[in-house]
């Protein structure tokens, strides 16, 4: 788990540096263009650079320990992080609006255009390359924030080409209209990714069902099923950043002892933590069979059947969820 945090660390803090070089480079861009859009692109940077000093904040404080305070750990602050980041990015966007309005009314003389064309390439080169790293790198650490910032510098790479297109007919048409006319599209695709960063943290604190992860884990327990497994039910999973907490209820045959049943639930924690390799909590609840269960009782060996085995049930997601015991 350190070595994971560390990694997760070690990937925000090239983030905050790398995003102060290209803000710096940005408004070098503008101060010689004098181009809204250049300056709409500018204006993301300083929230990128934000965001990225409270992403890193949020990361030191998810990787601490849980205590009495927090007996599930700190990672919730991660989907606060993205939604934080989510806000400025429309608030940005918002101010973008403005000023390409402002600029529709009164024109603003655009100046060594090739050169604003230039430095915004160079720009959203290299925030291509970061936010592949980043989302690569938080999907493999499970960490929202990254992710967040990775796919936030992916859409400002797509706004920095659209800029750069829009430059270049700026720079052979001379229709300087073009210049807020680009600012506008990308302040408008700026407010949709900051909706989307919302949406993603809504969901994480709201506890929204993950329903790519619940179909993994009721795929593993399907796969790797015991025929002493009779049943399980009731399955909850939610989300602390990048620790991941479950729920379930796994029927028992009623005549195991307390030992046998703590050696099937270990068995089933065992499983999903082998399968994800990641921080992974797991509160499973042993219930005794009952007569409706041996229906679909595959313990083939019981001297206690009340009934012959008939069909067995497939666990997948929608019958893991249900909250009783199954039968036929």
């Amino acid at each position: 788990m350190e070595e994971q945090n560390q990694k997760k660390l070690w990937a925000i803090r090239l983030t905050v540096v790398i995003g102060i070089a290209l803000m710096l480079i940005k408004f070098a861009a503008y101060y010689i263009t004098n181009s809204v859009a250049i300056l709409t692109d500018a204006m993301e940077s300083i929230i990128n650079v934000e965001a990225g000093f409270f992403a890193w904040f949020s990361i030191h404080l998810s990787s601490k320990p849980k205590d009495k305070e927090h007996p599930y750990g700190h990672g919730k602050i991660e989907f606060i992080s993205a939604g934080f980041e989510g806000g400025l990015i429309i608030m940005a966007a918002i101010y973008i609006l403005y000023k390409a309005i402002r600029t529709f009314i009164e024109p603003n003389p655009i100046e060594s255009i090739d050169y604003g064309i230039f430095l915004s390439g160079f720009a959203g080169l290299v925030n291509f390359f970061l936010g592949s790293f980043l989302i690569k790198t938080g999907k493999k650490q499970h960490s929202p924030t990254l992710v967040a910032d990775g796919k936030h510098l992916l859409t400002d790479t797509y706004s920095s080409l659209g800029l750069v297109v829009g430059l270049i007919l700026v720079y052979f048409t001379h229709l300087i209209w073009l210049d807020a006319l680009i600012s506008v599209a990308l302040g408008i695709s700026i407010i949709i990714t900051g909706y989307q960063l919302m949406r993603t943290s809504v969901a994480g604190l709201m506890d929204e069902a993950d329903t790519e992860m619940l179909e993994n884990v009721a795929r593993v327990l399907q796969e790797n099923r015991k025929p002493n497994w009779i049943d399980m039910h009731n399955l909850r999973i939610v989300k602390f950043g990048a620790q991941v907490h479950i729920d379930s209820h796994l029927t028992l045959p009623w005549y195991y002892t307390l030992e046998e049943s703590h050696e099937e639930v270990t068995a089933v924690e065992s499983l999903i933590s082998d399968k994800f390799h990641k921080e992974v909590e797991l509160f499973i609840h042993a219930d005794p069979c009952i007569e409706t269960s041996c229906c679909i009782c595959e313990l083939h060996i019981c001297k206690v059947r009340k009934s012959a085995f008939i069909k067995r049930v497939n666990w997948d997601s929608e019958q893991l969820l249900l909250n009783q015991k199954h039968g036929i």
